[in-house]
């Protein structure tokens, strides 16, 4: 098996070591019962054996390809020493998010198990979204519960020496240079393309700013809702399933005044571009689109037209994405910095559509847990959501078991907003929809 990251992982890994911080995905399950440790260490086990076994080895050649090497994971899973309230649920999630996860000194995943003093207990499963994206994770987590093993063939560590290491990728940099020329053509494109949103991000990232820095919480909720009052409610407003999330989404960037220069959301969708037996962390592609959110709530036909659109053009935005990432070794970190305001900037929200689990993804201990759900989190401080106005982590939904998730997560640049705030802004862009969901 070539352990050679693709560019698309390394320009990921790279923008994690520019910035200080990079994105992680959570699976949290909760159960309404005590939970089986054997079964849970038993996941923990089969999770090191698959897509999520292994991290990052840099090349000694400073523009050189990483590699992947073979890691089975913590020794253990991270038990709590003592129940905690069911109340405390939020927090201990958000506790588990904030912990360091690494995808080059590890861990690169972690599992953790929080029983309740009230009986139940939650299960956390935390991990780089350099080492896998939302689709290579699920896949991950439903091969452990199943006990698939993918035997990927990663080398404990890199063996070969320093100078042969630097030989040996000296002449993969040479191999990829017709890349190189031909990405560059393409990156040069795109800068053209969006000179002044990266001509903002400079300035952006320039800027100084006041009062002390320090890690912040972005509060978040989690929405669950009956599937087929959920399918019923999109066919009644002239939509789709996935129509109604991205025309809720929307809603709610209106609520929040997350808006462009138009006064309507601009979204990206992502895409899943994995194929059989694909070991890419990040296998996607995304596709942009404008909705105007004032409504909605009352017709998601043009929703559901522009999302179709924005599909046919699927091949020119992989195209746009994919085809620079060779240059991605030479990219200096200041260059990976200021890039950043390209990507998380006010006015745009990413919304990003799991679909249909598979029922084993439910089952971390070999049963059904009552509560699943799966969201994007990072480590960021007073500063970051200042540079970029705010912080609207990629809203997430999925369904399993006739039960839909949707996880939200929000800020203001002040970083005054509450988790009470957010509840209500949600509650309310629900009842824009005449929907009943439970709100966690």
């Amino acid at each position: 098996m070539d352990n050679t990251l693709d560019y698309i992982d390394q320009a990921s890994f790279l923008g994690l070591r520019a910035l200080g911080h990079g994105p992680v995905i959570q699976f949290t399950w909760i159960y309404n019962r005590e939970v089986d440790l054997d079964g849970v260490r038993r996941f923990h086990r089969n999770l090191g054996q698959g897509l999520l076994g292994r991290r990052i080895a840099r090349s000694p050649l400073p523009f050189g390809r990483h590699r992947w090497i073979a890691w089975a994971g913590p020794a253990d899973i991270d038990l709590a020493d003592r129940p905690r309230p069911r109340s405390e649920l939020t927090s201990w999630i958000d506790e588990q998010a904030a912990l360091p996860i690494d995808p080059e000194y590890g861990p690169s995943w972690r599992l953790a198990v929080q029983p309740f003093v009230e009986g139940g207990a939650a299960v956390s499963l935390v991990l780089s979204h350099t080492v896998a994206d939302g689709v290579g994770a699920t896949i991950a987590v439903v091969e452990a519960i199943n006990g698939v093993n993918r035997h990927l063939g990663y080398p404990a560590a890199v063996r070969k020496s320093k100078t042969a290491a630097l030989l040996g990728d000296s002449r993969q940099f040479l191999r990829d240079i017709p890349a190189m020329f031909t990405a560059a053509v393409a990156a040069a494109r795109v800068a053209r393309s969006r000179g002044d949103a990266l001509s903002a991000s400079v300035r952006e990232s320039k800027a100084k700013q006041a009062g002390p820095d320090r890690p912040v919480t972005i509060p978040m909720v989690t929405v669950y809702a009956d599937a087929e009052l959920w399918d019923s409610r999109a066919a009644e407003l002239g939509g789709t399933p996935t129509s109604l999330f991205i025309g809720l989404t929307c809603r709610l960037g209106w609520r929040l005044g997350w808006l462009n220069d138009q006064g309507v959301v601009e979204i990206t969708v992502p895409v899943n571009d994995r194929t059989e037996g694909d070991t890419r962390g990040n296998a996607l592609t995304q596709v942009s689109m404008t909705v105007d959110p004032t409504g909605v709530y009352t017709d998601l036909s043009e929703v559901r037209a522009d999302l179709k659109t924005a599909l046919t053009t699927l091949g020119d935005a992989r195209h746009e994405l994919l085809t620079p990432l060779p240059l991605v070794p030479l990219v200096p970190k200041a260059v990976a910095r200021r890039l950043e305001g390209m990507i998380i900037s006010t006015g745009v929200i990413g919304s990003s559509n799991l679909g249909q689990f598979d029922p084993a993804a439910n089952r971390p201990d070999g049963t059904d847990a009552d509560l699943f759900a799966v969201r994007m989190a990072e480590s960021l401080t007073r500063a970051d959501v200042r540079r970029t106005g705010g912080s609207f982590f990629p809203v997430v939904t999925g369904r399993v078991n006739g039960q839909i998730f949707i996880s939200i997560g929000y800020t203001n640049a002040d970083d005054t907003t509450t988790r009470a705030d957010v509840t209500q802004w949600v509650r309310d862009t629900l009842e824009d929809f005449g929907l009943t969901a439970r709100i966690e």
